[in-house]
């Protein structure tokens, strides 16, 4: 069983920084890909960003790339999504995925590709 844990969040001003961390059970966290995803009010979850098992690979959502940035570090079984230059429509709860074992060299981008999921965090951008 794998357990994901998400910290980070909170309330911000446009333009502002916050870094989100995931932090995972499992022997085998270092062979995950792993993802984020955000969920507005009233809107589907929303795909953010993936990374593959070794950190090699990354993929983000037009709408965030140049100012998020995923990375993991497979010792201390945690990723993290730092977001920079956030803008209301940032606003949401973000959550952490992991899929199961897979060392293809794969990241993936929908939410049906994913085995674990964490409770979330609310981020919340101020205009």
């Amino acid at each position: 069983q794998v357990q994901l844990v998400e910290s980070g969040g909170g309330l911000v001003q446009t333009g502002g920084s916050l870094r989100l961390s995931c932090a995972a059970s499992g022997r085998t966290f270092r062979s995950y890909p792993m993802g984020w995803f955000r969920q507005a009010p009233g809107k589907e979850r929303e795909f953010v960003a993936a990374i593959n098992w070794n950190g090699g690979s990354t993929y983000y959502v037009d709408s965030v790339k140049g100012r998020f940035t995923i990375s993991r570090d497979n010792a201390k079984k945690m990723v993290h999504l730092q977001m920079n230059s956030l803008k209301p429509e940032d606003t949401a709860v973000y959550y952490c995925a992991a899929v199961g074992t897979d060392y293809s060299g794969a990241v993936y981008s929908t939410p049906r590709d994913y085995d674990y999921w964490g409770q979330g965090t609310q981020v919340t951008v101020s205009s």
